[in-house]
């Protein structure tokens, strides 16, 4: 059951995302920028030099980059490799035994390194949020706000997005910083955020949001 490869898509442009229904906006001071799952298990089905990883990923890095600069906490999630059949349970009916505990499958990828000072959160489950200490780590920081970029758009990082809602926390799951297995499940991920959970927004504008709201609130 492995995952298969993935054709290369067209990521959707700012003028075919969904309206959002809430007028969120992201703030340097309340946010945490998630990289969700981009290791290179997950990344192998993709041609790496054609979209959406080739604008996804320059994008997330982006995003590292601004959130690094601009004093914004970076998660990145990741699965352990040889997980056992007690930890795995119904994961395993769908996508069999996962990825293995090597240097082929579990790292992040080399373009998204993590950084002194990021955080890796153990992931489990689709949302970033079951079984781990995520939204422990939002509350002890004093921040509300979860920026959500990585793999796949429909899978987890939808899942994540939901349950930030359900949690008090305002989702932005940001349009093209995501990749999944299609056009059609990213345009799905997409549409199914903006109206029911999330403010769906293309890097550019949550980068120039971050960039006024630090403007009118400067760090100290």
């Amino acid at each position: 059951m492995a995952i298969p490869a993935i054709a290369p898509y067209r990521v959707p442009g700012e003028d075919e995302l969904p309206a959002s229904r809430v007028t969120w906006s992201p703030a340097p001071e309340r946010a945490v920028l998630l990289v969700h799952d981009m290791q290179r298990y997950f990344v192998a089905p993709y041609q790496r030099d054609a979209e959406p990883l080739s604008t996804v990923v320059p994008n997330i890095a982006l995003l590292a980059e601004r959130a690094h600069a601009l004093g914004i906490p970076v998660v990145y999630s990741a699965q352990p490799g040889d997980q056992s059949p007690e930890d795995r349970r119904l994961l395993s009916d769908f996508w069999g035994p996962g990825l293995r505990a090597a240097p082929e499958d579990e790292p992040i990828i080399g373009e998204l390194a993590p950084a002194d000072g990021d955080v890796r959160l153990t992931k489990w489950r689709y949302s970033a949020f079951q079984r781990t200490e995520l939204r422990g780590m939002l509350r002890d920081w004093g921040r509300d706000q979860l920026l959500i970029t990585g793999i796949y758009a429909h899978m987890g990082c939808l899942m994540t997005a939901a349950e930030a809602f359900m949690q008090d926390v305002e989702a932005f799951l940001v349009a093209d910083a995501v990749a999944d297995f299609s056009l059609e499940d990213h345009r799905m991920a997409l549409r199914y955020a903006a109206l029911r959970c999330a403010v769906v927004a293309p890097t550019g504008g949550v980068l120039a949001a971050l960039e006024r709201s630090a403007s009118v609130c400067p760090r100290n």
